[in-house]
């Protein structure tokens, strides 16, 4: 599995340079910059130290949704009090979802928000999974630099952990699920249930290679029905 970090409009080149520090550390290669160009700025090299060549291959994108046209299955990091979605993970709980997924994707990618205001509610909405980190107080005092380590840190394992070659299968399984429950949704005239969607599309990061499976099965039994 090949997991980007993407900063989605960092103000700071410093915070790009932690960034890209704390991927160098844990073994993890790929930065993707969004709507973007802090990392040119000479701070972002001077905090980056050692870190150059990530910095040099930096991808950037105009927008998220670009940054995420070859990834096929995208966390979003925001803080529990901002997630409109019910479902998210901590850190952890995250590295055991990401391993389960290791036979199955190929792509993944870990998305930060802004310094200042995190992830929209539109950028939120392209994620399969919600992730934060828990801290005592209710103000979140993490800056960027200092999240994407923790997470470089807790993720390092899937660096070396091999998916199975037996076990691979269609990474685009969950992209077609995800259509197909939106066109049942629309069939069944409740689309306009902004909080049946939200439970829907969050409800799917969660669910294992075998579940998607079983899912698709039964998504195909009542689009038949349907038709008759």
């Amino acid at each position: 599995m090949q997991l980007h970090i993407v900063l989605v409009a960092p103000a700071r080149p410093e915070n790009v340079g932690a960034a890209a520090r704390a991927m160098k550390t844990m073994g993890f290669t790929s930065l993707r910059i969004v709507d973007s160009e802090a990392h040119l700025q000479p701070a972002a090299r001077w905090v980056a130290h050692g870190a150059g060549d990530i910095i040099d291959s930096v991808q950037t994108f105009p927008t998220l949704e670009l940054a995420l046209t070859d990834v096929d299955f995208t966390i979003a990091t925001t803080a529990r009090s901002r997630a409109r979605f019910h479902y998210y993970c901590t850190p952890q709980q995250l590295t055991e979802q990401l391993l389960e997924r290791q036979a199955w994707i190929q792509q993944a990618a870990l998305v930060f928000g802004r310094e200042d205001s995190g992830l929209t509610n539109e950028e939120l909405e392209l994620a399969d999974l919600l992730t934060g980190v828990p801290m005592i107080t209710d103000y979140p005092s993490l800056n960027l630099g200092q999240s994407v380590m923790v997470y470089c840190y807790q993720l390092a394992e899937l660096m070396s952990v091999k998916a199975p070659q037996e076990h691979l299968v269609d990474a685009g399984q969950l992209k077609a699920l995800r259509r197909r429950g939106e066109a049942l949704l629309e069939n069944l005239e409740v689309a306009d249930d902004q909080k049946l969607r939200d439970w829907f599309h969050q409800r799917l990061g969660v669910l294992q290679q075998r579940d998607i499976v079983m899912l698709h099965t039964l998504l195909h039994d009542i689009e038949k029905k349907l038709m008759n």
